[in-house]
């Protein structure tokens, strides 16, 4: 034995000590560098409520704090970033209710979501994936908490808030599924066509973007994975396996709109993984037809009753517009309470 794998395992056991150590005191050090931050944008509001002019003290005295600091204590305190201390305190009114988790530039990102319930969301889904904050702006830039709602069809209060206070909990396979899915990353034009052998090499290229794309707990297990029936082969266009879930997901990229047939070639995959890949502990796999379009009477009777979990979702190369997106979230939640009026109504 040499003297490398002599000393291997105790080698390995003092590395996850000083990983663990090494995590911990970055934690310490943001959640400190945090609750002085929040700390400084207390003396700043506390302060501007003692003077009688609030507005030109907003203007003036941050641009001469700003200065002061800067001389005595270096960089991270321009005016914008005391402004962000200011509207940190304002937004978690306790410093405990703030995740040392994430960085102060994660939170100067999360600062600029007005709406509660999207930036409590964004939190969670950061500290749950552990987004970077260029991954995290991504996500807000493409609006995955609109996405969401709307690919949970008939959303409601109670969905908002499950997501605003959790984030996304997988504990069904619908859980994972969004509508649609955005493929900025992959540079490709909108009106381009493509053949779907092309996209799929694509998104191989871009797996990790990709793996971004599809959520938390995703493993890329490989593409044209082989289903052999009666001497005839098949092949699963792209397979991954959701950690969370303990199951398979096998995706079908589609250039058209949702066609029957993709529905029944899938659903005949699932049989096959099953019965024939699926090990004890695994959950029943799931599919996913990613399409350019669905029509929602012929999805509904293509995808209804069957026994295996399928979805189709459509895929767009552009972010989303997202006045468009938050309209048709409003419009959604706003039937949660219309059918009460109906109910009510006198003839």
């Amino acid at each position: 034995m040499n003297e490398t794998a002599k000393y291997s395992d105790m080698m390995n056991e003092i590395k996850e000590v000083l990983q663990s150590a090494r995590l911990n005191v970055a934690q310490q050090v943001n959640s400190e560098l945090l609750a002085a931050y929040w700390n400084i944008g207390r003396i700043i509001v506390e302060h501007e409520q003692q003077s009688k002019e609030r507005a030109e003290y907003g203007q003036q005295t941050l641009k001469e704090l700003s200065k002061i600091l800067t001389r005595e204590f270096g960089k991270g305190f321009s005016r914008s970033n005391l402004q962000n201390m200011r509207a940190f305190y304002l937004t978690y009114q306790k410093c405990q209710t703030s995740s040392g988790k994430l960085s102060w530039s994660h939170y100067c990102e999360l600062l600029s979501i007005s709406d509660e319930d999207k930036r409590s969301f964004y939190e969670k889904e950061a500290v749950n994936s552990g987004w970077s904050v260029r991954e995290m702006k991504r996500q807000i830039s493409t609006s995955l908490y609109e996405r969401l709602l709307l690919s949970k069809g008939k959303a409601n209060k109670e969905t908002v808030l499950a997501l605003a206070q959790h984030g996304v909990e997988m504990t069904s396979p619908s859980d994972i599924i969004k509508d649609p899915y955005v493929f900025e990353f992959l540079g490709i034009p909108e009106n381009k066509p493509i053949m779907e052998s092309e996209l799929e090499k694509a998104l191989v290229q871009q797996i990790e973007k990709f793996l971004l794309e599809l959520g938390r707990g995703f493993m890329f297990v490989g593409t044209q994975q082989r289903v052999t029936l009666n001497n005839t082969h098949y092949y699963v266009d792209m397979v991954f396996y959701n950690k969370p879930l303990r199951a398979y997901v096998l995706i079908e990229l589609k250039t058209v709109k949702l066609l029957p047939e993709a529905v029944g070639q899938l659903n005949m995959y699932l049989n096959y993984y099953a019965a024939e890949v699926n090990d004890p502990d695994d959950n029943p796999p799931i599919g996913i037809i990613l399409c350019t379009d669905k029509e929602s009477v012929a999805a509904e009777y293509a995808l209804g009753g069957l026994s295996n979990n399928i979805f189709a979702s459509r895929y767009t190369y552009v972010i989303p517009n997202k006045e468009e997106l938050i309209a048709q979230v409003e419009a959604v939640l706003k039937e949660w309470h219309e059918p009460e009026n109906v109910e009510n109504k006198e003839y």
